[in-house]
């Protein structure tokens, strides 16, 4: 069944990505109408996550943001399947990076690098920083459940030089790098809800207390790796600017989960800045109401 699922769609999606951006875009326009309008997929997700976390915006600036995330969000699926067949050219022109210097100084003085951004503006691209540096990289993330479009999606990122590992995967795969003396750059998008029982760290987010992945932090520090903060900007539509800020070159020195609670400040300064580039549809504030006495 996963098969037949994946022979039938991926054509479509093979044949969509061929689309010039204006067309794609018109696309992401229509797309809206269905996600947002007719079927208003996870709107009430979205709206609760907005009223709890922007407690100073009105019921009508609130749906303004609503409708422009959600615009957004059908920009993101479309850029997605361009992935497909898009051009390294058109990907480089489109995502631009601020400060690479700073990452070519990193690469001479042979760190590895963690690196934590969230679920703001684009993170589907940053794959192409592959083809300004020379590390290795990799991508934590969670498996798609068809492997046929698995395979797909680690194929696709295989192309910049960029390779998806699971949770399961991430530590044997580094310590055997670090081993072979391998430069490493390794992609973590943090600001997701871990499982209940597996959190082990609260903090406020957006003014709310909830769990926090800390596992990007913990790695830096067992493997001695420089971390970074990714600031990501939608300059406009289908073009982002990224800037790597907060170099942490000496993890060690910094007390437990102080890394982690500056990147999830940086998130945050990015949502108040311009909240419609979030990512609102994930259920971020789930476990609000279920703080451990010791996190009070």
């Amino acid at each position: 069944m996963q098969f037949l699922a994946y022979i039938i769609v991926y054509p479509f999606l093979w044949l969509i990505s061929l689309l010039p951006f204006r067309v794609l875009y018109a696309l992401s326009d229509i797309a809206y109408i269905f996600v947002y309008r007719i079927f208003g997929y996870r709107k009430k997700v979205v709206t609760n996550n907005m009223k709890m976390t922007l407690p100073n915006k009105t019921d009508k600036e609130i749906a303004v943001l609503r409708k422009k995330f959600y615009h957004h969000l059908c920009d993101m699926l479309v850029e997605s399947i361009k992935s497909i067949t898009v051009s390294e050219k058109e990907i480089i022109k489109r995502y631009a990076f601020t400060n690479l210097d700073d990452l070519h100084e990193l690469e001479k003085e042979k760190r590895s690098v963690v690196l934590m951004m969230g679920h703001y503006g684009s993170w589907e691209w940053i794959f192409i920083l592959q083809k300004h540096v020379n590390y290795i990289g990799y991508a934590v993330y969670k498996q798609l459940s068809n492997k046929y479009f698995d395979r797909l999606v680690k194929r696709i990122r295989a192309r910049y030089n960029s390779y998806l590992i699971t949770t399961k995967e991430t530590f044997p795969t580094l310590i055997k790098a670090k081993r072979n003396k391998e430069l490493t750059f390794n992609g973590f998008v943090f600001d997701q809800s871990p499982k209940l029982d597996k959190a082990i760290y609260w903090k406020e987010f957006m003014g709310i207390k909830v769990p926090v992945h800390v596992g990007a932090e913990i790695l830096a520090k067992r493997l001695d790796m420089t971390t970074l903060f990714l600031k990501v900007k939608k300059v406009k539509r289908g073009y982002y600017e990224a800037t790597f800020t907060d170099i942490i070159k000496n993890p060690n020195e910094f007390d437990n989960f102080d890394i982690t609670d500056i990147s999830l400040k940086r998130v945050e300064e990015q949502i108040h800045e311009a909240p419609e580039f979030y990512l609102w549809t994930h259920k971020r504030w789930k476990h609000r109401n279920n703080v451990p006495e010791k996190f009070k």
